[in-house]
């Protein structure tokens, strides 16, 4: 791409300010001490520690790339803050350390903090029955409770997949009445609750419903007295209205061929994300959880309190976080995804130190790079790598092994079927120009219908699974889909 002067100046500038600034670039009320040391301990990195930082981030900092904010919180202070790439790709506006982002799933804890401050004070119980604040969902043979919410075992189906589903865009712009009514419309859980672990946008939604009719509040006034305005966490909020403007927040992007597009949700839909935030208020938050100034120590504790499965199991997820080990030291963290953003934060409680990132590019990897982070800063303190599990909102299954082909089936199963749980979205089975199976559904590219083990099961795009029913008449009157975050989704026979 030609530069005109005018850009090449102002990329000769932004790769001065991303490769070199520091703490210095961060308002004046953020900046920590002058002091440096090798590990970080007080004052600012070592220069030769934060130049590996910055390496990390290399391919980010070229002109019209999307691309990060970055920091490190130790004891108290902010040790580390970058800008690398641009805030704005229209506007060659470039990120720095003070730039608002959207930080998807990384708002959880401030919605589960939400729901802790409310136990604490009284006002709610962990297990009460979630019908009892929210009566339109349905009546489930085992009641869902507000802890099941809290800690992902709810069995509620995540509403980011039904919408995938359904074949509706992700950029509408839904309300949190409309997923509550796409959530009243299942007939089923994913699993009892209690019983397993999974993923759930739902739970969390519910959870920012229960907060307003408890208190009359929005989750975003709730939080903005209860949580963000005794931080002195001036640049953050909910974002419940996505018309609004919000000075200084960066746009997102998505790859296109060889450059970018604009992917940003135009939803109100709080709960589940829709934290607006920067590296300082961040870090103003990441420091509560060590003074408690919100909250106190029980609360502190409620918030890392995990909950085993019925049948005995782990389950790592506590109150918006996910609680394990990175080579032998503890860490508590949490990532986000929502359109082009994303977004991490995962503390080491033990060593006082957190690596936080905020993107705008949807193409960044935040466990890895927070990782490498702490690789790179306490490279002393860590013990041997180990193999790491996914962390919270990455789980994703296995492709179920393949069978032998069964054209016998093709006619009883070809046809056109509706699911009233996905408001009437239409899938049809249809022979290719091969005879072999195809499915289509709404907004989707057709895909191959691959036979799975045992008869009248397929596989299609890899992830979902479509059980047929047994033939009446020659016809299947239905079948049954599983995907990454639902179960038995009902498909029934349509008229052609």
């Amino acid at each position: 791409m030609r530069l005109t002067r005018r850009r090449t100046a102002l990329f000769a500038a932004l790769a001065s300010f991303s490769l070199v600034a520091g703490p210095a670039s961060l308002p004046l009320s953020a900046q920590p001490p002058a002091s440096a040391s090798a590990s970080g301990a007080t004052g600012r990195l070592a220069p030769a520690t934060a130049a590996a930082i910055d390496s990390l981030y290399l391919q980010m900092s070229h002109f019209g790339e999307p691309g990060c904010a970055a920091g490190v919180y130790q004891n108290g202070a902010i040790t580390f803050a970058r800008g690398y790439g641009f805030a704005n790709l229209t506007h060659d506006v470039p990120i720095t350390p003070t730039t608002r982002f959207t930080t998807g799933s990384v708002s959880k804890q401030f919605t589960a903090a939400s729901i802790a401050l409310l136990v604490r004070a009284g006002r709610l119980s962990l297990d009460d029955d979630v019908r009892k604040y929210i009566p339109e969902m349905n009546a489930y043979p085992t009641p869902v409770r507000v802890r099941h919410l809290v800690h992902h075992t709810s069995g509620l189906r995540d509403f980011w997949e039904l919408v995938g589903l359904a074949g509706v865009r992700y950029d509408d712009g839904y309300t949190s009445d409309d997923m509550l009514a796409m959530a009243a419309r299942q007939k089923g859980l994913n699993f009892p609750p209690g019983s397993q672990y999974r993923y759930s946008n739902t739970g969390y939604l519910a959870m920012a419903v229960i907060v307003q009719r408890i208190t009359g509040q929005s989750l975003r006034r709730f939080a903005d007295s209860a949580i963000f305005k005794p931080l002195g966490m001036r640049e953050t909020l909910f974002l419940d209205d996505h018309n609004e403007i919000v000075p200084g927040r960066a746009m997102a992007y998505s790859p296109r061929g060889t450059g970018w597009r604009i992917d940003v949700w135009n939803n109100d839909i709080v709960g589940q994300g829709g934290v607006v935030t920067t590296l300082a208020d961040l870090q103003k938050w990441d420091e509560n959880f060590y003074s408690g100034t919100v909250g106190g120590r029980e609360f502190l504790e409620l918030m890392h309190t995990t909950e085993p499965l019925t049948g005995g199991a782990e389950n790592r997820y506590a109150f918006g976080l996910t609680v394990g080990t990175y080579r032998g030291q503890r860490l508590v963290e949490h990532t986000g995804s929502t359109g082009g953003y994303r977004a991490a934060l995962f503390r080491f409680p033990e060593l006082h130190t957190s690596f936080a990132m905020l993107c705008n590019r949807s193409t960044a990897n935040t466990t890895a790079l927070a990782l490498r982070m702490a690789d790179v800063v306490l490279r002393e303190s860590l013990g041997a790598a180990t193999a790491r599990g996914a962390t919270a909102g990455e789980e994703g299954g296995r492709p179920a092994a393949a069978g032998a082909a069964r054209p016998q089936e093709h006619a009883a199963i070809i046809g056109r079927y509706a699911s009233p749980e996905l408001g009437g979205a239409v899938y049809e089975v249809v022979a290719g120009e091969s005879g072999a199976l195809q499915l289509r559904r709404p907004r989707a590219e057709p895909v191959p219908l691959v036979p799975l083990e045992g008869a009248l099961r397929y596989s299609a795009g890899g992830m979902l699974t479509l059980v047929f029913d047994k033939p009446v008449r020659g016809k299947a009157p239905g079948f049954r889909l599983d995907a990454n975050r639902v179960n038995d989704i009902r498909f029934d026979r349509a008229s052609p």
